[in-house]
């Protein structure tokens, strides 16, 4: 891809719990804000996420990458199953950045799924022993039972139904995803209120020979939004974050 057309920050942002959030701001001119969320166990510097901020940045449109607390550069320490604090911290950008005086017009993530990362029979390993260790790219993280129940508990039925019909939702998966299973996007299909479902043959869990059309869908998405309605002063109208 070409290099972006924009210049870059660093920003700090303080979440609720006194922890500093590191990310980048990538400032193209636009008083509108694209929010980027990096995945499980990843960091503002993974793949995906700086191809989106490439091609973001040459539509003239400014993004903001960050690392979720115990991730990256950011304080905190690392938890699995930890959505409800991820959403704090996202909510906590979104409202520095409101008090910057910027127009949040999207918020977009990767990666964040369960099945295939913990394997066979991962409930009566953690019954047994009251963890388990796994080992990724990045290293070895713990996994608790109270995380893990954590997880578990979040329903994301209700979640998607609580979703305010005002706000657009655009899910993209890849057909070959070997990570989280192509089914759940189409879940997601049945209960998000305004929902397009993009689903990019061939295209494994991090789209490694699909970057471009993956960045497509998410430009066109983004363009149609600021043509039909305006920014919206508050990206989570009616939400439970």
């Amino acid at each position: 891809m070409a290099k972006e057309v924009s210049s870059q920050s660093r920003v700090s942002v303080t979440n609720n719990h006194g922890e500093t959030l590191v990310g980048v701001l990538h400032e193209s001119g636009s008083k509108g804000l694209v929010v980027l969320c990096h995945g499980f166990r990843s960091s503002k510097e993974e793949k995906v996420i700086l191809n989106l901020v490439a091609a973001i940045s040459r539509e003239r449109i400014s993004t903001f990458r960050f690392d979720f607390s115990g991730n990256g550069e950011s304080e905190g320490s690392f938890q699995y199953g930890n959505y409800r604090k991820e959403a704090e911290d996202l909510r906590a950008v979104i409202k520095y950045f409101l008090g910057e005086g910027r127009q949040i017009i999207a918020i977009a993530g990767h990666s964040k799924g369960m099945e295939g990362r913990l394997g066979r029979n991962f409930m009566e390993r953690v019954k047994e022993a009251g963890f388990i260790d796994l080992k990724d790219k990045s290293g070895t993280y713990r996994v608790t039972m109270e995380s893990l129940l954590d997880r578990l508990s979040t329903d994301m039925h209700q979640a998607s139904l609580s979703i305010d019909k005002d706000c657009r939702v655009l899910t993209i998966h890849g057909a070959m995803d070997e990570i989280v299973p192509v089914e759940d996007a189409m879940d997601f299909a049945k209960f998000i209120p305004n929902h397009a479902l993009q689903i990019i043959e061939g295209a494994d869990h991090v789209y490694s020979n699909h970057q471009e059309e993956l960045a497509s869908l998410v430009l066109s998405f983004i363009k149609d939004d600021q043509v039909k309605q305006s920014p919206r002063e508050d990206p989570f109208p009616g939400s439970k974050l």
